[in-house]
């Protein structure tokens, strides 16, 4: 019998949305509006930050530059890029289909991590809240806020989706055979062989993310492994 309750649990960055190819478009407007030297030391504070938190903070970035030199107007240029940019058009192909495939199935939510100003924007400019109808919940460090997840989402069953092996390790470890993991190998992190062999395998792992459109729910449910705590 088939759980009666089922959550979608969905990343952001590098799962639905390609965020490197957003990365590599800042760095190409960096270098061709501020030059090669103030876009080093704009990705030196970004790392530092980075670092520091623990999440990308790229409007952090720009505010500790500003800090360090308060003369330099140049980097203000760069806030109009992050603001303005067209982030519906670095959807994954068929990203939305597969949120209104998990919508059939059960009820589709994102969980990302990220910072209370440009994280929220990017997911409601590329559309993503819109398609999730509002349900978005965005953490410093989502897979330690997990019993907050649960709490506000409870359900028989959940299926996670995201793009570092990391955090469906950890998210394995909390909630057992209640979970399905699902990797897409989409992004600088996915393709990371080291960090991949570092902790358990998730329990299935997608070349892109539209190959969810292929699972049904029965298959979905029958790959969640047990943890070894389980």
């Amino acid at each position: 019998m088939l759980p009666k309750k089922i959550v979608f649990f969905f990343d952001v960055d590098n799962t639905l949305l390609d965020n490197d190819r957003i990365v590599a478009d800042l760095m190409y407007y960096l270098e061709r509006v501020i030059g090669h030297e103030r876009q080093q030391r704009y990705w030196m504070y970004f790392e530092q930050l980075r670092s520091e938190l623990g999440y990308a903070d790229y409007l952090g970035a720009l505010q500790r530059y500003r800090l360090e030199d308060p003369r330099d107007s140049h980097i203000l240029a760069v806030s109009h890029h992050l603001i303005d940019y067209p982030f519906a058009n670095r959807l994954f192909p068929n990203s939305l289909d597969v949120v209104e495939h998990a919508r059939r199935l059960g009820e589709p939510v994102i969980v990302s991590d990220g910072d209370v100003v440009f994280q929220p924007l990017k997911i409601r400019r590329s559309g993503l809240m819109h398609a999730f109808e509002g349900r978005v919940q965005i953490y410093v460090h989502k897979e330690h806020e997990l019993d907050d997840v649960a709490a506000r989402y409870p359900a028989d069953h959940y299926v996670f989706i995201d793009d570092k092996v990391r955090i469906l390790a950890r998210v394995k470890d909390a909630w057992n055979s209640r979970v399905t993991t699902v990797f897409p190998r989409q992004g600088h992190y996915a393709i990371d062989e080291k960090e991949f062999f570092k902790y358990r395998p998730p329990d299935l792992t997608i070349e892109r993310i539209a190959a969810l459109l292929d699972y049904d729910l029965s298959t979905l449910i029958s790959a969640a492994s047990p943890s070894s705590t389980d």
